[in-house]
């Protein structure tokens, strides 16, 4: 039996006592933790940089009667309370490791650095101290995007139970360490964006819970080990952007959970192995710029997820799979520079998902279907390069998201779509080197986001439309090598962002706009091949950041520019023209410097006056009309049949326009001015049409002759014509070429402008009805911008004294540019020399026909008439009579019958437009000239939108008429 009561006792005592050692033994032992890694924490933290001040509480002053260091900032801590998890990531440290007592942690599990400015001691030495591999329960480990250096310590071998290493975004160097391999519970291992070199360790194939590893952009060399395959848990791969070379491993097959397979930008040889088509959750497959040849997979898209394929700049060939063609998952696509063939309408299918695809490059052939159109949410979409034929299927006007468009080198032919112009995110649109024709779609003018836009090479033909000056984001332009035609619009110079400008080996003509002057932006200009003229604005001067220039084979002539672009071109850029002087190599020196000074207007131009050619021009005109006074007076003795002869004629002319243009083509070009050649009359003389042997069409107006006691009033008219018109340039003014003299007929050559004058297709049902608002306030805006120039910005100022309907002539694109100044006169201000009034009835201001005063608001006054015109259909008799006051105008209370009734009332956006030039009407025919705006005032609201009384500070009232 047991012993007595007392012997019990005693056991159960010394039971107890054991137990109550024990327990304080471990709580000493826990407590013996916690203070070391107080102080570790401590002396660590002395060491750092704590920018963001984070670590404040870490400090045993906040907590004097804590032991442990559970409670601090970015700290947690298991049951025994000794540190599990230190999480400083974007902490805003900056230090080392060194300091960090690793022994002191033995029950650390998770510990993250990532994201601040960890660096090592000095590049010879390790940012990584050996004893981090000495963390026994250490599971997942962060120390990505900081500045360590040195390499991976062997030691890490011993993290047995690492689940997760990112290292990525450092400055590691050195092979990545054979140890990784000991890592059995390894799961995510991501060492990218280091400078990890050698070969891919085998022993990474032993990490049989491996579902994911990025090693990508490092300089790793060598194969991809043969037995990758036995990672069957990876979901992801990505070893791209290294020097990795030799075949893809068949292994890869043996993959089943691979979602991404990326190996990108390395050496890579051999096919894509077709067993990677058997990857059924493959979503991501980037295999782009190897070396790699041979077909695609033919099971490409088997497991129909699919959604990133990227082959692009290998040597791949074929045609595509029938796979690829189904796989509506599909949402980027990169197949260029490679060499597949096949039938692009019948290789490619329906992708409602797609977002971008490039397939430029190859050997396709066809024509592309409409089924593009049908990609919603396509945004990028290139297939240049190819031998693509055809015409551009307007279904691609669907691509709402459309951003970039590369058509280019290929065989299309057609006209380019209007439709592009309504897609409204394009930023880069590139068409060149195909066989388009027709003319440049004036709706392209909408695409303000485009920054890119190169048309080249093709037979594009007809006048850059103007609306590409609403291209205010432009940065490069491109539309060389086509067929285009007429001025270059002025308002590009309003597109402050473009660097690149090559209109070269067109057939533009007219001068260089002084608006390009405003394109600060500019780097390279190339104006070559073309028809221009007259002299190169010398404010380009101010162009300090023009790098090159190419103006070779024009007709310009005088100083190039003061600038280092211009000065330190080749001769080879300077060629080619009628007489370009300056310090150039090659160039003769110039006779006299031309005369720089201010301009005075509002716009604040400099405008540069070369003083010898327009005194020189003078003289040659005066002589010119002594001349033909003299030959007159002496032709008027003679007989009809002697006026008639040949021989006896006295030739007078002055051309710019291709050449010579001599009489005698003139005067058979008209069948000696027959009225089956009249397009139109004048107050001073009849414009007829005529077809030069250079197959070039131009107007030419036959001044009236009069008998021999008239002819002092008839050489006054055609000189100040002539006198007006050669200094002017502009878009909204009409082109003179040249001018010819002699005893039967005296006539001016002009730009022929297609459409003829506003009066004749505002009197033509159809024609009017294609006229619609918009062109109707573009046209209005034209008048405006061309008065404005006249009035402001020469000098001293013309006065048309006579703006008709008849007399605004409109182009191919219904650009308005006024013509007929047989009455125009170089304006001394404030001058009264008429005895009769000049002008239109109906369009003559009050004023002038009981003082005989011309000014500027002479021109104002029947800009409102015009205005007026254009908007109503017919001349606005009775709409004058009924004009309210301009604030009943925008209260909306507009006059009746205020509309062409031929079309569709204006509503919306244009509406507010013409209501706009309403209400400038309103103020151009005020009684008073001195309460009309200018025109410089009415071109400034009608393209800026300003509040008119803003603009003008006018007395605002009532118009009487």
């Amino acid at each position: 039996m047991g012993g007595s009561i007392f012997e019990k006792l005693g056991s159960l005592s010394f039971l107890i006592m054991f137990v109550v050692l024990v327990s304080s033994s471990k709580g000493v032992a826990s407590a013996t933790v916690s203070t070391d890694e107080v102080g570790a924490l401590l002396r660590w933290k002395a060491s750092l940089q704590d920018t963001q001040s984070h670590l404040t509480s870490w400090s045993a002053q906040h907590f004097p009667n804590e032991t442990s260091p559970c409670t601090w900032f970015a700290i947690s801590c298991n049951t025994a309370k000794s540190v599990s998890t230190i999480n400083l990531t974007m902490s805003g440290l900056q230090g080392t490791l060194h300091e960090f007592s690793f022994s002191s942690f033995p029950n650390l599990e998770h510990f993250d650095l990532s994201m601040n400015s960890i660096f090592g001691r000095n590049i010879l030495t390790s940012s990584v101290p050996l004893e981090m591999g000495n963390l026994s329960e250490l599971v997942e480990l962060y120390l990505n995007t900081n500045k360590l250096t040195g390499q991976i310590p062997q030691t890490f071998g011993n993290l047995r139970k690492l689940k997760v290493l990112y290292m990525f975004e450092n400055m590691f160097v050195g092979s990545i360490p054979l140890e990784i391999g000991k890592l059995a519970s390894l799961s995510n291992l991501s060492l990218h964006t280091n400078n990890f070199s050698g070969s891919l360790p085998d022993s990474i194939c032993d990490l049989r819970h491996l579902a994911l590893l990025e090693l990508y952009r490092n300089n790793l060399s060598g194969p991809i080990p043969e037995n990758i395959g036995s990672l069957k848990s990876l979901l992801v791969l990505n070893v791209g952007e290294n020097q990795l070379s030799g075949p893809i491993p068949i292994s890869i097959g043996n993959m089943s959970k691979l979602q991404v397979l990326y190996i990108r930008n390395s050496k890579l040889s051999g096919s894509i192995p077709q067993v990677i088509g058997d990857l059924m959750n493959l979503a991501v497959l980037r295999v782009a710029s190897n070396n790699l040849t041979g077909h695609l997979p033919q099971n490409l898209c088997k497991g129909g997820v699919l959604a990133n394929f990227t082959a692009n700049g290998n040597r791949l060939v074929g045609r595509m799979p029938e796979s690829l063609r189904n796989c509506t998952t599909l949402y980027r696509v990169r197949l260029d520079g490679n060499q597949f063939t096949g039938n692009i309408s019948e290789d490619f299918g329906e992708y409602p998902n797609l977002d971008y695809i490039n397939l430029s490059d190859n050997k396709f052939y066809g024509e592309i279907s409409e089924k593009w159109g049908k990609s919603l949410r396509l945004k990028n979409l290139e297939i240049a390069a190819n031998n693509i034929t055809g015409s551009i299927p307007p279904e691609i006007g669907n691509l709402t998201q459309l951003h970039l468009l590369n058509l280019s080198w290929n065989h299309l032919v057609g006209t380019i779509p209007m439709v592009l112009g309504e897609l409204t995110s394009f930023v880069k649109l590139i068409l060149n080197d195909n066989q388009l024709s027709g003319v440049i779609p004036q709706e392209l003018g909408s695409l303000t986001d485009l920054e890119f836009l190169d048309l080249s090479k093709n037979n594009l033909s007809q006048s850059i439309p103007s609306s590409l000056g609403n291209l205010v984001n432009m940065h490069h332009l491109n539309l060389s090598s086509n067929k285009l035609s007429q001025g270059t619009p002025i308002k590009l110079g309003q597109l402050k962002q473009l660097s690149v400008v090559d209109l070269s080996h067109n057939s533009l003509s007219q001068e260089i706009p002084t608006e390009f002057c405003n394109l600060e932006s500019l780097l390279t200009l190339n104006l070559c091949h073309n028809n221009l003229s007259g002299v190169v604005p010398q404010t380009f001067a101010d162009l300090r950041g023009l790098e090159f220039v190419d103006i070779s084979y024009n007709r310009l002539w005088g100083p190039i520019p003061e600038n280092r672009a211009f000065q330190e071109a080749p001769i080879e850029a300077l060629q080619g023209n009628q007489g370009l002087c300056g310090n150039a190599t090659g160039l003769q020196p110039c006779t006299m410097t031309p005369a720089k000074k201010k301009h005075s207007s509002n716009i604040g131009y400099k405008v540069v006056c070369l003083v010898v050619p327009p005194v020189a021009g003078v003289l040659i005109l005066v002589f010119c009309g002594i001349c033909i006074t003299y030959r007159r007076k002496k032709n008027c003795q003679k007989s009809d049949e002697e006026d008639m002869h040949p021989k006896e004629f006295e030739l007078r002319s002055m051309s710019i326009f291709e050449g010579k243009l001599l009489y005698e083509e003139i005067v058979k070009a008209t069948e000696d001015f027959e009225d089956a050649y009249c397009i139109g009359k004048g107050g001073t003389g009849i414009v007829y049409k005529a077809k030069l042997p250079s197959n070039d069409l131009v107007a030419v107006k036959k001044l009236h002759s009069t008998h021999c006691d008239g002819e002092r009033s008839f050489e006054k008219e055609f000189l100040n014509e002539v006198m007006a018109l050669t200094g002017i340039r502009h878009r909204n003014i009409v082109k003179l070429y040249g001018f010819c003299s002699h005893s039967r007929h005296s006539f001016l050559v002009y730009e022929y402008l297609e459409r003829g004058s506003l009066f004749s297709i505002l009197c033509n049902e159809e024609a009017a009805k294609e006229l619609d608002w918009s062109k109707r306030v573009n046209i209005i805006k034209g008048v405006a911008h061309g008065l404005s120039y006249m009035h402001s910005d020469v000098s001293p100022p013309i006065v048309h004294r006579d703006i008709t309907s008849k007399n605004i002539l409109l182009d191919a694109e219904y650009e308005a540019c006024i013509s007929d100044f047989g009455t125009a006169k170089l304006l001394e201000l404030g001058a009264s020399n008429r005895t009769a009034v000049v002008g239109t009835f109906g369009y003559v201001a009050p004023e002038h026909a009981y003082t005989l005063k011309v000014t500027e608001k002479c021109d104002v006054y029947s800009f409102g008439v015009l205005a007026l015109e254009v908007m109503n259909g017919k001349y606005p008799s009775d709409l004058i009579r009924s004009l309210l006051s301009q604030a009943e105008i925008r209260e909306g209370n507009l006059p009746e019958d205020v509309w062409d009734d031929r079309l569709e009332p204006p509503t919306g956006k244009i509406l507010e437009e013409l209501v706009t030039v309403l209400m400038l009407a309103v103020a151009c025919l005020h009684p008073n000239p001195q309460f009309r705006p200018t025109m410089f005032d009415v071109s400034q609201v009608i393209t800026m939108h300003i509040d008119l009384s803003d603009r003008l500070g006018l007395i605002q009232g009532s118009i009487c008429v």
